[in-house]
């Protein structure tokens, strides 16, 4: 007999956990100890589900570092006792809390789902009953008692997504991320599909789960713009600590040449401040040294961040900015796949 799936939902707030109170019109918080009731289908999944709720809710416009940490020790804390794990935050900044779990932990070997919702629970057109639902059906799929997935994911809208690839496009639509350059783990139609050779694969199931969780957030996305000026980008030098800048560039990662913004470059670079090269398309890769205007940026010590998006790419910087890296070692575990998140 196959044994039945503990799962274990944490709830940090978000839409998906407000209902209506219909009398005044007012959301409030959805108290998720009573989840089967209000959604009873899940009593079909064949599975037991326990539930942990933040004792305030966090909006997704507050979450920070305090709070990655708090969640991922959560899961750290019960990961002997639960198969898989369902995460709900706000859909706004889920791309970089999910990019920021994923890089915290290390030889993950069970599933970690990212969902929510665009209207609230208890809503008549909800969107958070199937991205629920078929986030814990995805959290407790084993084949011969092994979880199918293994990484950090992210579901919403009937794709399953790895988390440090997403980024939300949309504040209206129920389809609200994507994950332009790398495809879906995992379709929900009339079955549930998984694309099993695009799921992260561990070199060694026999090393036991690291809870890494000493992340740095003295760092900056700096958006380059036409006509951006030589004030703007020298500010940068002036901000205290500051140990790393997201610099999203143009197309394939491309920026100006003009010579006072690879002056400050070079500063940066001389300031240990590390620079990471991350282009504004949503699809793409940057290519250092394809065109003359990226050429000379690899000389001046900025990082090829290649396909990654932002909210990794933020999240990666605070994750081996808290590791004790030479500067050789730094880029070269910034320019190589850690968890999936960029490309080879």
């Amino acid at each position: 007999m196959t044994k039945q799936p503990n799962i274990l939902i944490v709830y940090t707030g978000g839409t998906i956990g407000m209902v209506k109170d219909y009398k005044t019109g007012a959301l409030k918080a959805f108290d998720f100890t009573q989840i089967s009731k209000k959604i009873p289908e899940l009593q079909q999944l064949n599975c037991t589900i326990n539930t942990i709720s933040f004792e305030e809710p966090i909006d997704s416009s507050n979450m920070n570092i305090k709070y990655y940490v708090e969640i991922a020790k959560i899961i750290a804390d019960n990961y002997d006792f639960f198969d898989g794990f369902v995460v709900l935050t706000g859909s706004d900044t889920m791309s970089y809390v999910s990019s920021a779990l994923s890089f915290m932990f290390e030889n993950l070997q069970k599933p970690v789902i990212f969902t929510g919702s665009q209207l609230p629970i208890g809503d008549l057109r909800t969107d958070a009953k199937e991205n629920l639902i078929t986030s814990i059906q995805i959290a407790g799929s084993s084949i011969n008692g092994k979880a199918i997935v293994r990484e950090v994911g992210l579901y919403f809208e009937y794709k399953l997504y790895r988390a440090n690839r997403t980024t939300k496009i949309s504040a209206e639509q129920f389809e609200a991320f994507t994950s332009m350059n790398y495809p879906p783990l995992a379709e929900s139609g009339v079955h549930l599909n998984f694309n099993k050779s695009l799921l992260l694969k561990l070199d060694n199931e026999d090393e036991k789960l690291i809870f890494r969780k000493g992340l740095n957030n003295n760092i900056a996305v700096l958006k380059l713009f036409p006509g951006i000026t030589e004030k703007i980008v020298r500010s940068y030098l002036k901000i205290e600590g500051l140990r790393g800048i997201i610099m999203e560039t143009f197309g394939a990662g491309n920026a100006p040449t003009h010579p006072w913004f690879l002056e400050v470059l070079k500063e940066l670079d001389e300031n240990n401040i590390y620079v990471v090269n991350v282009t504004q398309c949503k699809g793409g890769s940057v290519l250092l040294g394809h065109y003359e205007t990226s050429s000379v940026l690899k000389d001046l010590g900025v990082i090829d961040g290649k396909d990654i998006t932002t909210e990794a790419a933020v999240a990666k910087l605070m994750y081996l900015l808290g590791e004790k890296l030479t500067k050789k070692e730094f880029v070269e575990y910034f320019e190589m796949p850690l968890r999936g998140e960029i490309s080879t």
